[in-house]
């Protein structure tokens, strides 16, 4: 490829400087990560690159040619050096001999490890053989929506060499064949029929490219991937041409819309998680509002994913919810309850067609993109990161039905006909019946799809990954959690793998504990609100700021409380109000503003609320904090009662914290050792103060122990998460053993 190729649409990022600097594998390293870092030239973890690198055997010293190439699962924008597999050329080249035909390529992948190089522990990828066979030094593998638009049209060979004559290339095509090792023996086959090849176009998966070098590798990628994007524009250009078919629906204004979404999505998200909980995300970004409000959209739809690396993520097909923008989004419930009713059972037959004795059982029926037209798009996973990836891979998709439908513009593969006579992805692997096609975008056929998806070795990589943690999938949001305990369970919650929003009237503190929590669970997973609890209105926006993000809640915890004084030891009436207003009624609040959200998901949830060993203990001179954890405390059993069955309610009743709480001042901690005649230094820093004061409340307990706000973050998680389901109106203890607290 000419170093003087113009490019319209990609940016050629390549720094001479920087590769100068850089030995050959880092070269390849470099390489990756520029390729991987623009979603137009292939998706996140879609993909792999190789190269083929002479190194020095430290077993006999002589030198082998050695073949490093993208380990399984690894992302090209963010892989290390460390992540790519390194195996022996000739070695692997040798298990031709071994291979026995396409029925049995997948033991195959078995001898991939046993060609390893350097003691190197990372798993090849399933593309391994596709690299190893190409007789290029330096090979790319990507899926870029453009290459994938020409790779699942109708008329894509034909357009395929018309692009050749244009654009002055000799790319070859292969029809659809699934990652393996009999697609390594096709590129292979193919590239030695075609002289001159400089790529191949995979039918309904992607394109190969290469290079002598490093550099020309690159370049030639992106430059066969610019030119695809600029025949594809072309053609969109074609006079009478609508995108989709033009608009069926007019979507609602922005506002609208973001309102829309934000009510259904806690019913969306419980409707999906009846077998496992998810994490949601939304977008109504134009290019999608392109789609959902299409002619289109419904047919295309249904018909699902051509890429591999696209379906894997969004499942046979997304769950097209068919509401007229115009109407009433009340109806919107009970649509999408409909929808999930014929998508599951559609999957059931999907499954029982393809099912072989030994596929895996089946999996969740539930959809992982949800489509709204007038709305926008929907998508789920068992985190946010995933949610959020498996949206950007739908996204992917219809940039290449959009594509395809442009191809198809002015041609009879642009038609809207299901006859599939003549495609050109039909091969050895699926017959051109089993192939739909809409408007010249041709779907992966259900058999292939249910052959990737139920995959032996996709479920074995399924296997590997570690086990969830404990408050995986769940979705929390801490109030008062800028501070003290709230802090310590924001933290423990994150290490636990919670997705958290950090509430509290103080926003720059609740922003520090967000950024303390992101390092445990990701920047994705952790997120901070502002919020008064005496305010019903901020209130109900934190909780919609929690939806926004995550798509739902599951547990709802407040540690926020006052603790009332004054100069002269006399607590006002205008005290005592606010006292019972934060300590009491702000917790019904609370619950009452959270209810509508755990009922219109659906699923079990539950809220923890902090009352206080001062419930049970009279004393002098904190009368209206004691009576106001007494209410608190029954207010917990009430309110087990209201929100039963589904939502559990419960309580920690510490002792007094003293370490990191701000309701201990400096002014507070000093009034308290003078009242116990404690000796001090007035010079003391706070946190000595505070010290010298949770002392002498320790020693007033069995356990002799300080309470710390850690400990009462433990059983915050414990009655909040999955080990107690039976467990509500319950007030749990975190009194080291204070006896004046001793229930009677």
């Amino acid at each position: 490829m000419a170093a003087n190729t113009k490019l319209r649409f990609l940016e050629d990022k390549w720094d001479e400087a920087v590769a100068a600097k850089l030995g050959p594998p880092e070269l390849l390293h470099y390489r990756s990560n520029l390729l991987g870092s623009d979603l137009r030239i292939t998706n996140f973890g879609g993909g792999n690159t190789s190269s083929k690198l002479d190194q020095v055997d430290p077993l006999d010293g002589a030198t082998r040619r050695i073949l490093w190439v993208k380990g399984s699962g690894g992302d090209l924008g963010s892989i290390k050096l460390s992540g790519f597999a390194t195996l022996y050329l000739e070695k692997l080249l040798e298990l031709e001999k071994v291979y026995r035909g396409v029925e049995y390529e997948d033991e195959m992948v078995d001898l991939y490890p046993q060609c390893t190089f350097g003691n190197n522990p990372v798993a090849p990828s399933i593309d391994t053989p596709l690299h190893g066979y190409l007789p290029f030094a330096h090979v790319d593998h990507l899926h870029p929506d453009w290459g994938i638009a020409l790779a699942a049209s109708a008329n894509g060979k034909t357009r395929m060499e018309e692009f050749n004559k244009e654009f002055g290339h000799k790319l070859a095509w292969l029809p659809w064949q699934r990652p393996g090792f009999e697609l390594g023996m096709m590129l292979h086959r193919i590239v030695k029929e075609t002289p001159g090849c400089d790529g191949v176009v995979l039918g309904g998966h992607g394109l190969f490219t290469w290079g002598n070098t490093q550099r020309e590798s690159y370049l030639s990628t992106i430059a066969i991937i610019d030119q695809f994007g600029q025949f594809i524009d072309r053609h969109a250009q074609t006079p009478g041409y609508k995108l989709f078919g033009g608009a069926r629906v007019k979507p609602r204004d922005p506002g609208v819309r973001a309102s829309i979404a934000l009510g259904i999505m806690p019913h969306l998200r419980g409707a999906v998680s009846r077998r496992q909980r998810v994490i949601g995300s939304f977008t109504d970004a134009p290019h999608v509002l392109d789609f959902v409000d299409s002619q289109q959209a419904q047919a295309l739809a249904h018909l699902g994913t051509s890429c591999p690396d696209h379906f894997i993520r969004t499942k046979i097909r997304p769950m097209f919810v068919n509401w007229d923008p115009a109407g009433d989004a009340a109806q919107l419930d009970e649509l999408i309850d409909s929808a999930l009713e014929t998508y599951r059972a559609e999957y059931a037959v999907y499954y029982k067609a393809h099912a072989l004795p030994d596929s895996p059982a089946i999996r969740d029926a539930s959809p992982t993109v949800v489509l709204v037209p007038g709305v926008g798009m929907f998508s789920f996973g068992k985190n946010k990161t995933e949610s959020r990836i498996t949206g950007e891979f739908y996204t992917n998709a219809i940039g290449v039905m959009r594509g395809a439908g442009a191809l198809g513009a002015g041609s009879a593969g642009g038609s809207e006909q299901s006859d599939c006579t003549g495609i050109p992805q039909a091969g050895p692997a699926a017959a051109a019946r089993e192939f739909q096609t809409h408007a010249n975008y041709v779907a992966l056929p259900a058999s292939e799809a249910f052959r990737i998806e139920y995959w032996k070795l996709e479920e074995a990589k399924i296997r590997r990954q570690p086990p969830e943690k404990e408050l995986g999938r769940r979705i929390m949001m801490v109030v008062g959690g800028g501070s003290g305990i709230g802090r310590e369970v924001a933290l423990l919650a994150a290490r636990r793998g919670a997705h958290i929003m950090v509430a509290d009237r103080d926003l720059k503190g609740a922003e520090r504990v967000c950024d303390e929590a992101r390092a445990f669970a990701g920047k994705e997973a952790v997120g901070f609100t502002p919020i008064d609890i005496r305010d019903r209105k901020t209130i109900h926006a934190a909780l919609d700021a929690t939806v926004r993000q995550f798509g739902g809640l599951d547990i709802l915890i407040n540690t926020a409380a006052i603790f009332p004084s004054s100069a002269d030891g006399v607590i006002s009436d205008s005290m005592w109000g606010l006292t019972l207003e934060i300590n009491v009624t702000a917790n019904f609040v609370l619950a009452d503003e959270a209810h509508p959200v755990f009922d219109a998901q659906g699923i079990d949830a539950s809220i923890v609320l902090t009352s206080s060993a001062n419930a049970v203990v009279a004393k002098r001179g904190t009368e209206a904090y004691d009576v106001s954890k007494a209410a608190l405390s029954h207010l917990v059993r009430e309110l087990a009662v209201t929100c039963s069955p589904r939502i559990r309610v419960n309580a920690i009743s510490p002792a007094t914290v003293v370490k990191g709480s701000t309701m201990f001042p400096r002014d507070r901690v000093i009034a308290s050792l003078k009242k116990y005649n404690l000796v001090f230094d007035e010079n003391a820093t706070d946190d000595e103060l505070r010290n010298e004061l949770a002392k002498f409340y320790a020693r007033r307990t069995l356990t002799r122990q300080a309470i710390d706000p850690s400990d009462c973050a433990q059983a915050i998680l414990f009655l909040a998460g999955p080990h107690t389901p039976c467990t509500t109106g319950h007030i749990f203890p975190v009194d080291g053993g204070l006896t004046e607290a001793f229930l009677r």
